[in-house]
């Protein structure tokens, strides 16, 4: 199939389009670098185009527009459309967790008078991408007492900012003999945080220190940290990428571009006669194992309420799954001429050609891959075509090289109709990623198109 690039096909109208489009999303990344910040901003600005909790709904109608939270970081958003719910609905599922370093249980310790902090990288990383950059600590820490601290250290302009050292080349001949993985070890991902003593203690001068920091302008204890959502992030804004700014240069855009572009998708679907849905769920990263990501009860027991709402028996569940469909809102790779031999260039998505159309996930053939119908594929295709939506298809690299999975998973399995559709991504899970700003924009038209289509 061939791949038309949309700076060759598109005016300069609708490029003016898809560059202001672009401010908006590298804005929100920038300010929204952690789970709870994303779901908290969709949350507030769905506001402002009159959403509203689920729970201040006794009877839903049509137009409505809700959202319900699950425990801060997993949100649905939906719109009460024409049809009725038994004839389906329309989801897209995106995750906002993003590769990253946590925090361990009992992070500050001190060795040689530097206070470092011990973590866990989060996701599937390269981990000496994150050596010497600028890092940031961005979260909240839940205290004993019901309150909450949030902070964020290393994003404004006059912040100090945290890091990660490496072995010097002077003295990494052994380092270098090493395999990534063994020259790299995850133990050794301590992050610097302070220098100066406090000349009031007998030991642990350092660390102490720290802790006093914290004290003074958070009011937490070091025992407080065992209760933290803290994630150490790259720091820096998102930014235009290349001469021509024709791409974005940002951290997690793997897979927020998917979430913000469904999110935005959403509010603009204003005429749609569906019932549709935006998923933002978390924990995608490490295997949508836990109750905040996509193989948790939540997305049932919504629908279940939206059922009761709505004057429908819970029983009436089967109905409204086989008669929907869904979009796994994933990233896919894109064609990286540094690196031609991980990929098979006549099934590779090539940069700012396009949302991409993945038809197999999985790894080393099609293990573990959610593989819709082919009639599934012919509808979306035809949607996509009749509303002159830049598409393309794409798969992850080499068929034995590696692969990925999605979340499509946890929604075909409840019978719905589901297929991968996102963004195109350069240097994926690393610390900053590359996007093409045209496949995000066409990113949004699509999610958009699939909300809005009969």
């Amino acid at each position: 199939m061939e791949r038309k690039n949309g700076y060759e096909i598109w005016d300069e109208k609708k490029i003016k389009d898809v560059f202001d489009y672009c401010e908006n999303y590298k804005k929100f990344l920038t300010e929204n670098k952690i789970v709870r910040k994303f779901i908290e901003s969709c949350i507030e600005q769905s506001k402002r185009f009159g959403f509203k909790e689920l729970g201040r709904y006794e009877r839903l109608n049509k137009g409505d527009r809700f959202f319900k939270v699950n425990k801060g970081r997993e949100v649905i958003f939906g719109i009460i459309g024409e049809k009725k719910l038994t004839e389906g609905c329309r989801f897209i599922v995106a995750h906002v967790d993003c590769p990253r370093i946590d925090l361990k249980t009992t992070p500050l310790y001190e060795d040689e008078n530097i206070a470092l902090f011990k973590t866990y990288y989060y996701g599937g990383i390269k981990k000496y991408q994150w050596l010497t950059i600028p890092l940031s600590l961005v979260g909240y820490v839940f205290l004993k007492d019901g309150s909450v601290k949030e902070i964020e250290i290393g994003e404004k302009e006059d912040d100090p900012v945290l890091t990660i050292t490496d072995l010097l080349p002077h003295l990494a001949k052994e380092q270098y003999k090493k395999s990534i993985e063994e020259g790299f070890p995850g133990e050794n991902l301590n992050v610097f945080v302070g220098t100066i003593p406090d000349k009031s203690k007998d030991k642990e001068k350092v660390k102490n220190n720290i802790l006093k920091i914290l004290k003074e302008n958070y009011r937490i204890e070091e025992d407080d940290l065992l209760s933290a959502e803290l994630e150490i992030v790259p720091s820096g804004k998102a930014k235009d990428a290349g001469f021509d700014r024709s791409m974005i240069l940002a951290y997690g855009q793997d897979d927020r571009v998917c979430s913000y572009t469904s999110f935005t998708a959403l509010l603009n679907s204003n005429d749609s006669v569906n019932n549709i849905f935006c998923i933002l769920v978390d924990q995608e990263e490490i295997g949508s194992r836990g109750s905040t990501s996509a193989s948790s009860s939540f997305f049932e027991y919504l629908i279940e309420e939206l059922l009761e709402k709505s004057g429908y028996s819970i029983t009436e569940k089967r109905k409204l799954f086989e008669n929907s469909k869904a979009i796994s809102g994933d990233v896919n790779t894109l064609f990286d001429p540094n690196y031609k031999d991980a990929y098979e260039p006549k099934n590779a998505a090539k940069i700012n050609c396009g949302v991409v159309l993945t038809k197999i996930t999985g790894a080393r053939g099609k293990s573990g891959s959610t593989e819709p119908t082919g009639e599934y594929i012919a509808y979306i295709r035809n949607i996509f075509d009749k509303n002159k939506v830049l598409w393309q298809p794409g798969e992850i690299g080499k068929l034995e090289l590696g692969g990925g999975g999605t979340v499509a998973s946890y929604f075909a399995r409840y019978n719905i109709d589901t297929i991968d559709c996102g963004t195109g991504v350069l240097s994926m899970h690393a610390p900053f990623e590359l996007t093409g700003k045209i496949d995000v924009y066409s990113t949004f038209e699509a999610y958009k198109v699939f909300y809005l289509e009969d």
